[in-house]
């Protein structure tokens, strides 16, 4: 049976690579979008040695993507968009470009090219989009609030648009990470037991594609840890330091 080709948006990074290499691994065709995607040749060739598939190449900006989705040849049966820059909150407090660029970064770029996608699959009727989004989202806290903000819009446009297209035949699955150890959080002091690998996030984001789920915390225990600070009357919340 043919297996359905595979785009990972941001493939550069370390999320994106795990991914790639877990549908690879499972005989998927994949292609590996990125900003100067000739520079992932070692990537390219290291997969198709390891996994024995088609893998392509591809040149994409998340802030000048348009006219991307339909040139993409052939088209992929399932676009997963790792997408993202956390920057800092105090550069984007001091320089409004800064801040812009976080936000499109992580809403704008990624929500508009997931639906051109969206598009595209409901018009063939099949179809599965896969955002990763951010627990950063769930509410907004002083030490992120401009990424939390633009991972808040991503995940309200991935709930969106899956409840649009449920009977459409497209799937829309929303990923929540938390913690990542990457090279992104590289020097931060990440609490071990909610922080995930690129590789857990790849096993999750895999058996939510081949399963029933529609939004995975990649670590369960989040899902308690955001419902306690969503909980939070706004007079306590004000005087946390999270």
């Amino acid at each position: 049976m043919t297996k359905a080709p595979v785009l990972i948006l941001g493939a550069r990074s370390d999320i994106g690579r795990a991914i790639a290499h877990r549908f690879a691994a499972e005989g998927h065709p994949v292609q590996l979008a990125a900003r100067a995607s000739d520079t992932l040749e070692r990537d390219r060739a290291d997969m198709v040695l390891r996994h024995g598939v088609a893998v392509t190449l591809h040149d994409y900006d998340a802030l000048d993507a348009a006219g991307f989705a339909e040139a993409l040849d052939p088209p992929p049966g399932i676009v997963v968009c790792a997408v993202g820059l956390m920057g800092t909150q105090e550069d984007s407090q001091r320089d409004p470009e800064a801040a812009a660029r976080v936000l499109r970064s992580n809403f704008e770029g990624p929500a508009l090219t997931l639906a051109a996608f969206a598009e595209a699959f409901e018009a063939r009727g099949h179809g599965t989009l896969v955002g990763i989004s951010s627990v950063a989202g769930e509410r907004g806290r002083a030490s992120n609030y401009v990424y939390g903000a633009a991972k808040a819009g991503f995940t309200a446009f991935l709930s969106g648009l899956r409840n649009r297209l449920d009977r459409k035949g497209v799937r829309v699955i929303t990923v929540l990470p938390g913690f990542v150890a990457t090279r992104m959080t590289e020097g931060m002091d990440l609490p071990p037991r909610l922080t995930a690998t690129p590789e857990e996030v790849a096993e999750a984001l895999w058996r939510a594609v081949t399963g029933r789920r529609d939004v995975v915390y990649v670590k369960p225990v989040w899902r308690l840890v955001m419902a306690i600070i969503r909980a939070l009357p706004e007079p306590l919340f004000k005087k946390t330091s999270l």
